[in-house]
C-alpha cells in the first residue's frame, strides 16, 4: 500500500536590519538648549551684578559704537546715564579730551595752548593765553573765536559725566586800565562766569558746576615772571567723586586704632583665658585630691571590716 506524500513546511524568517540612520537632528536640538541654558546663566548673573555692570551692560546694546561696554570711564552709561570718573579713570578721561581737541580741526594751531594734568583736585585742564590773546579779547571777558570752539569741544565731552567742576580765571600782574572801580579781579571772575555761560549752553549741566573762581593775579602760573602772558589762563577741574577724595591718613588712624583696640582685647581675653585655664587646672587637682581622699577612706573601712570578720578557726 502506498504511504501518502509528506507535506513540507517550509519557515521563512526575516533577518531584523539595524533601524535607519537619524541624521544630526538632534544634535541641534542639543545645541540650542546648550544656548538657552547660557542665555539663562548669564541673565542669573546679571540680575545679581552692581548697577554699574548692568548699565554699562545695557551701554554696550544701546551704543552702535560700542563704547558702553567701558565699564567706569565716564563716558558712557546706558542710554543718556553716564558712569561716574574716579581717581583711576582719569588718565582716560585725560587722553580721551586730548583726542577731541586734536579731532577739531579748527583748535590743532592752539593745541600748545591746551594743558590737561592730573592733580590731587581733579583733572585739571588749563586754556592759557598768549600775547596776542588767544581764548578771550583783551581786556574783556568775551570768548574769541578759538575760546568759543575749544569751550564747546571740552563742553560735550564734560556733559557726559556725572562729576561736578569748578571754574576759575587768573590774570596776571599788569593792571587793568579801564572802567573805574573794575581791577583784575573783577576780570578774572568775568572770564571763568562766562565761559561757564557758553559751556551750560553747549552740554554742560546746570547744577553740574558747584564753584566760579576769580583768583586775580594771585595764583600765577609763571612765578618768576608774574607779568608774563601764561598767566592769563581759565582752568577748569573735573572733580573726583566724593567717596574719591583723599582720606587715607583718616583711614589709617582708625585702622591703628582698631589694630590696638583689637590686640588690647586679645591680650585681655587671653588673660581671660589663662585665668580660666589655671582655675580649671586648680578645680581638677582639687577633685583629684579629693577622690584620692574618699579611695583611701574607702580602704580605712574596708581593712575595719576585715578586722571585724572572725578567723576561719574561730568557733
Amino acid at each position: 500500500m502506498a504511504q501518502p506524500a509528506q507535506q513540507i513546511i517550509i519557515i521563512r524568517r526575516k533577518k531584523a536590519g539595524h533601524a535607519a540612520h537619524h541624521g544630526g537632528a538632534w544634535k541641534v536640538a542639543y545645541a540650542d538648549f546648550v544656548t538657552a541654558m547660557m542665555a539663562l546663566f548669564i541673565v542669573l548673573w546679571l540680575l545679581s551684578s552692581s548697577e554699574q555692570v548692568q548699565k554699562a551692560v545695557g551701554g554696550y546694546f544701546t551704543d552702535p559704537n560700542g563704547h558702553g561696554k567701558d565699564v567706569g570711564n565716564g563716558l558712557r552709561g546706558a542710554g543718556s546715564e553716564s558712569l561716574p570718573v574716579h581717581k583711576d579713570d582719569m588718565k582716560k578721561l585725560k587722553e580721551k579730551l586730548e583726542q577731541a581737541v586734536k579731532d577739531t580741526g579748527s583748535l590743532d594751531r592752539i593745541k600748545q595752548n591746551i594743558v590737561i594734568t592730573v592733580t590731587g583736585e581733579g583733572l585739571r585742564i588749563e586754556l592759557i593765553e598768549d600775547e596776542k590773546g588767544t581764548f578771550f579779547e583783551s581786556g574783556n571777558a568775551n570768548p574769541t573765536g578759538y575760546g568759543k570752539d575749544l569751550l564747546k569741544t571740552l563742553a560735550e565731552e564734560i556733559g557726559k559725566l556725572p562729576n561736578k567742576i569748578t571754574m576759575e580765571g587768573h590774570t596776571d600782574s599788569t593792571p587793568f586800565v579801564g572802567r573805574g572801580g573794575y581791577s583784575n579781579w573783577e576780570l578774572s571772575a568775568d572770564r571763568a562766569n562766562a565761559a561757564r555761560r557758553w559751556m551750560q549752553e553747549q552740554g554742560v549741566r546746570a547744577d553740574q558746576v558747584t564753584q566760579v573762581r576769580g583768583f586775580a593775579d594771585q595764583s600765577p602760573r609763571e612765578l618768576n615772571d608774574p607779568g608774563s602772558a601764561a598767566n592769563r589762563r581759565i582752568t577748569l577741574i573735573i572733580q573726583y567723586q566724593k567717596q574719591d577724595k583723599p582720606g587715607g591718613d583718616v583711614e589709617v588712624a582708625k585702622a591703628e586704632g582698631g589694630e590696638a583696640k583689637g590686640g588690647a582685647e586679645k591680650a585681655e581675653r587671653k588673660d581671660d583665658k589663662s585665668a580660666e585655664h589655671s582655675t580649671s587646672e586648680d578645680k581638677k587637682s582639687a577633685e583629684k585630691k579629693g577622690d584620692e581622699k574618699k579611695v583611701d577612706e574607702k580602704k580605712g573601712d574596708e581593712k575595719k571590716v576585715d578586722e571585724k570578720k572572725p578567723s576561719p578557726g574561730h568557733k
